[in-house]
């Protein structure tokens, strides 16, 4: 059986855009992904709530830098056959990244230490997939907007997400994966996700990752 690590923030935890509860294990992407591979494969979800891809959040608990933890997350859980990178929107806050291009350079980060911590240690290095994440929608949400720079940042940025990520893949030969194809924001707050459209990119992802794991 294969072995998928799901490296995300809330939206691969499942954050509710209602403020409400988690959404249930079977809503949340990663789970759907692994019920589209029929047995074949089992996904490991590795999501927390405002990760970002390498840079400090000191407003919050927990550590935040997605680039700092990732090679213990990568430890904890080899051997690895796939690694999928879903980070970025944490990034466009203007107090960290502000921006997808800055976003984009993090996640290129992110390949180069999954790569990196396999090669040193003489192990099989996984095949790795990167994620644009989805686009924010408009929301009147004051606490999101606020958090975020603001509505019309947040809606430029997000729509530039997939350019810069695209050339970042290809640039590293690593696959790409646009969610913004297959999800779309909450308007509740602008940036999480409903059950159903969760679901749908861990649905989207299927084919992709059945192609790339020969399933």
């Amino acid at each position: 059986m294969k072995t998928i690590l799901a490296y995300g923030d809330s939206l691969t935890y499942g954050a509710d855009p209602g403020g409400g509860a988690r959404h249930a294990f079977e809503d949340r992407w990663p789970s759907a992904l692994e019920r589209r591979l029929d047995g074949k494969a089992r996904v490991i979800a590795e999501g927390l709530g405002g990760r970002t891809t390498a840079y400090d959040d000191w407003t919050v608990g927990a550590d935040r830098n997605g680039a700092r933890i990732l090679s213990t997350l990568l430890a904890s859980h080899a051997p690895l056959d796939l690694v999928i990178i879903m980070l970025g929107t944490n990034d466009l806050k203007p107090f960290l990244g502000g921006s997808a291009a800055a976003a984009a350079r993090g996640a290129r980060r992110l390949v180069e230490l999954t790569r990196g911590h396999f090669a040193g240690l003489g192990e099989p290095v996984p095949q790795i997939l990167l994620v644009s994440p989805p686009h924010v929608v408009e929301t009147g949400n004051e606490i999101m907007l606020g958090n975020f720079g603001g509505l019309d940042h947040l809606l430029r940025e997000s729509h530039d997400f997939a350019r810069h990520y695209r050339r970042h893949a290809e640039e590293t030969g690593v696959a790409f994966f646009d969610a913004a194809g297959v999800a779309s924001a909450d308007p509740r707050d602008g940036v999480h996700l409903d059950p159903a459209n969760t679901r749908a990119i861990g649905e989207g992802l299927a084919p992709l990752v059945k192609q790339m794991l020969g399933l």
